[in-house]
């Protein structure tokens, strides 16, 4: 007599081997997770220690400025309220207003030639895009004699329209590249739809396309302002006076000969790097979204 094997015995045995499985492979990605996380951390701690060691250097004593201790012994708040009465507040303002400025020029050039070159399949596009791409190339430190010559002939060294002028050359190409990404990537459906509402050229630009690349928009002025923000060798070139100095190069008065002001020179730096990390910390997602423009079609 043949004995029936009944279906209730099997599959408990089954569902507990898939259950293991399951489990094992539900841990892997956690486990991946924590791994890629982990390291995230370290090498985030690992780029803001320098900053940590800049603000602790910046509230420490002058006497203490030579112990191994990591913490200040005393901690002198006053180093920081000290960097109002250098005088420094005057060269703080030269250098908003130079980064200010290189940012408004740059997006004034940059938006209709990306804008164009990216509508447009005109001849020498591409010959347009990689000369554009060949001028990122060249710094300002190689060309720093030529630059002083060509604004010594047109008077205008020592002036903020020298510094404007300059990093707003330097910062274009990156703005042109990255907006010509993101146009490319927006449909030209929408356009041709703005069109038959009645919409012209530039009114389906400002309407429909600018405020869809927004994202792109916020890179390159967050880029163009931080390198104009932190530019120092044009301007340590084509400034003379102290008051037209930006504040990376009048932090450099700090640095003597025989003595290095440590305190007032950390406390300035500090003052110098808030505002740049306050402004991209509100538009730190939207300059994700930029730089990956172009990426899926």
């Amino acid at each position: 007599m043949a004995v029936k094997t009944m279906p209730s015995q099997t599959r408990p045995h089954h569902h507990a081997r898939a259950g293991r499985g399951g489990g094992a492979a539900r841990a892997m990605p956690r486990l991946k997770t924590v791994l890629v996380a982990g390291t995230a951390y370290v090498v985030s701690l690992l780029f803001l220690f320098p900053y940590v060691v800049m603000l602790l250097t910046s509230l420490r004593s002058q006497d203490s400025l030579r112990e191994v201790t990591f913490w200040p012994r005393e901690w002198i708040w006053s180093n920081l309220a000290d960097f109002w009465g250098t005088g420094l507040a005057v060269n703080l303002w030269v250098t908003i207003k130079v980064a200010a400025g290189s940012t408004v020029l740059v997006l004034l050039v940059a938006l209709p030639a990306a804008y164009y070159s990216a509508r447009h399949q005109f001849k020498g596009r591409t010959a347009f895009l990689v000369l554009v791409l060949i001028t990122q190339m060249f710094q300002p430190t190689a060309m720093v004699v030529g630059i002083y010559r060509e604004f010594f002939q047109f008077g205008l060294v020592d002036s903020i329209w020298a510094l404007i002028l300059v990093n707003g050359g330097f910062n274009l190409a990156f703005a042109v590249w990255i907006l010509n990404a993101y146009f490319s990537s927006i449909p030209r459906e929408l356009e041709e739809a703005a069109f038959i509402d009645g919409n012209g050229r530039f009114g389906a630009m400002f309407r429909i396309t600018l405020p869809l690349a927004m994202p792109g928009v916020i890179t390159a002025l967050i880029f163009t302002f931080i390198a104009a923000w932190n530019e120092f060798v044009v301007a340590l070139t084509l400034t003379t006076t102290t008051a037209n100095q930006p504040l990376p190069v009048a932090l450099n008065s700090f640095i003597g000969q025989y003595q290095v002001d440590w305190q007032n020179l950390f406390a300035g730096s500090v003052i110098a790097t808030i505002p740049v990390i306050i402004l991209f910390a509100l538009i730190e997602r939207k300059v994700v979204g930029g730089l990956t423009a172009g990426s899926i079609k």
